[in-house]
């Protein structure tokens, strides 16, 4: 864990509130790569992830926060209660929605998915990688980093709704060119709709949700089943209403937590034998297939009576 000190606050939007966090020994921050994200530890209890944004050069850490109305706690405190010299304590970045080698790169963000694309966008810039930003928001004034992102003839902030325009945004697939999209899970599904109708590779198509995945029909819980770890033998019965990670903690074993929601991959365990349920928003239907295959034990579950585990 990391210890930081709110370095400064500032207004990106009538929506959204930038945080600066600056190491408390006032170090460098651990390095890090566009699409990483940390966990914040917030005094009110809560633990949120946030995308680091700006420029990864910088030697402190840059995330914004929206007002979310349904707030949980997180953007609530952020929002009425975090000040500047406030300590807080990270976790070391981790990246689930990195950028790789492209050609060309198409950038789609709505809302606050602005955050990690708009880091992406600053190194495709300096590295000379030919991209496209569309940003969508409801109004103008709702935007964030509308003053870097206007100095830059390849970003585009919108006020109509992506439902009219992505038919118009996301061209026919290309070799050599890569999407990465960002925002409300409505609008990632409209995106993917769009991209397989028009012929897209999955594989060039890369993610990232801040929301957990709804439960497919029928299987908001589940059917019994037991998980076995692989280096004792040890094995408990998952019940329906626990998850994996919560029978492996009542039993003294520890589980690597962050979102608790399938979002994050910290609790992302390879799997020894059995079929896994997947209920996760972290993995790529791919790697969900692939024959070596890791199981989120903060949310997913077993299809088959035992699942052994790397632990």
């Amino acid at each position: 864990m990391l210890n930081v000190i709110v370095d400064g606050l500032w207004r990106e939007g009538d929506k959204s509130l930038a945080v600066r966090l600056v190491a408390e020994n006032g170090a460098a921050l651990p390095a890090w790569q566009p699409g990483a994200h940390i966990d914040v530890h917030l005094p009110c209890g809560a633990v949120r992830q946030y995308s680091l944004t700006g420029a990864c050069e910088d030697e402190g850490y840059l995330i914004c926060v929206g007002r979310e109305t349904a707030s949980r706690g997180g953007s609530r405190y952020v929002h009425e209660t975090l000040r500047p010299g406030q300590k807080l304590t990270i976790s070391a970045p981790r990246n689930l929605f990195p950028l790789v080698q492209s050609e060309r790169v198409l950038l789609l963000a709505a809302g606050i998915g602005i955050t990690p694309l708009f880091a992406m966008a600053l190194q495709l810039k300096a590295a000379g990688t030919p991209f496209t930003l569309h940003y969508y928001v409801k109004n103008r004034e709702s935007a964030a980093f509308v003053r870097e992102l206007s100095k830059y003839g390849e970003c585009i902030i919108h006020t109509l709704s992506p439902r009219s325009a992505l038919a118009e945004h996301l061209p026919i697939p290309e070799a050599g060119l890569h999407a990465w999209v960002c925002g409300p899970a409505g609008f990632m599904e409209k995106v993917r709709n769009v991209a397989t109708t028009k012929g897209w590779d999955n594989a060039h198509i890369h993610s990232e949700a801040f929301q957990p995945a709804a439960p497919a029909a029928g299987h908001e819980t589940g059917e019994i089943f037991t998980v076995k770890l692989a280096s004792t033998g040890e094995r408990w019965p998952v019940p329906a209403d626990k998850t994996i990670a919560q029978v492996l903690q009542a039993n003294g074993v520890d589980v690597p937590l962050s979102c608790e929601m399938g979002i994050c991959g910290a609790c992302l365990t390879p799997v020894i034998d059995g079929v896994v349920d997947h209920r996760d928003s972290v993995q790529s239907e791919a790697e969900k297939s692939a024959a070596d295959q890791q199981v989120a034990l903060c949310c997913s579950r077993s299809h088959s009576g035992e699942l052994v585990i790397a632990l």
